[in-house]
Order: C-alpha cells, then sequence, then structure tokens
C-alpha cells in the first residue's frame, strides 16, 4: 500500500529517531567522519524538518502516477535534490545554530547525509517489513484506528 502523507510523516520520523540517530552517533562520537561534534544532531534534525516539508511536495507529485508512488530510482533522485538542497542552504548560510558559514565542511555533510539516507532507505525496504509486517498495510501509519485483525 501507497504510504498517506500522515503516514510518511510518521515513518521518517520514526527511522530519522532510530536509525538516523544511530548513524549520527557514529559521527557525533568521532567513529566515522573523524571529527567529533554534536553539531550533526543539528543537520539531522535539519533533515527531519525539510523532509516532512518536502513529503508533502512528494506527496501531491505522486498523485499523478498511475500506482500514486514512485520507484526506487526517483526516490534516490529525490534524496540527491534534498541533499544538495540542504547543503546549499548550509554552505550559504551556515548551520544554526553552532556553524558559521566560514566553517561548514561539505565533505563532513555528504558523508553524513549520505550515510543516514542510505541507511535509512534500506531499512525502510527491509527492516521494516520484517519487524513491523502490518506497517505497510496502514499506510505507513504508526497511530491510528485500525481494526482488530
Amino acid at each position: 500500500m501507497t504510504p498517506t502523507l500522515w503516514g510518511r510523516w510518521q515513518t521518517r520520523i520514526f527511522l530519522l529517531a532510530t536509525v538516523g540517530a544511530l548513524v549520527t552517533w557514529l559521527f557525533v562520537v568521532g567513529i566515522v567522519g573523524g571529527h567529533p561534534s554534536p553539531d550533526y544532531w543539528w543537520v539531522l534534525l535539519y533533515v527531519g524538518l525539510l523532509g516532512i516539508g518536502w513529503d508533502v511536495i512528494y506527496n501531491f507529485l505522486i498523485q499523478f502516477m498511475w500506482d500514486h508512488d514512485w520507484p526506487g530510482i526517483f526516490q534516490f533522485a529525490a534524496a540527491v535534490v534534498e541533499g544538495l538542497f540542504l547543503g546549499g542552504i548550509f554552505w550559504i548560510f551556515g548551520l544554526p545554530p553552532s556553524v558559521p558559514q566560514n566553517h561548514f565542511m561539505p565533505i563532513l555533510f555528504i558523508s553524513h547525509y549520505s550515510l543516514v539516507w542510505i541507511s535509512i532507505y534500506c531499512f525502510s525496504w527491509v527492516g521494516m517489513r520484517l519487524l513491523f509486517p502490518r506497517w505497510r498495510f496502514r499506510g505507513g501509519e504508526w497511530f491510528g484506528r485500525w481494526p482488530r485483525g
């Protein structure tokens, strides 16, 4: 079943708060990236906020598809556009509240964003279906009224 907008939001928040937080923690403590910093948590927050806004546009655009969903390659393209947009904002304005424009490191942003996105993408296609088999039949929603069954 194609996720509803409410389901997309719930799933995005859940995956960012679990898988995304785990990957981000690896960057925060310096296991990955080699530059430990709590600023990676801000990147994860901004990815989530931008993603919630992007889901509104995404949900509108998929209404024109025959099955109301995009193939994985379109999701990859959307991730690239989202990453370029967010990276461009950070490049121009810095990373509020703690990283000024002249201290923004694009290679660290690219590695963090890419690893978070790939981890969430893979977990949503495999882990979610294995651990939560009814999740996709509820339109991606975690909270709601469903028939008992």
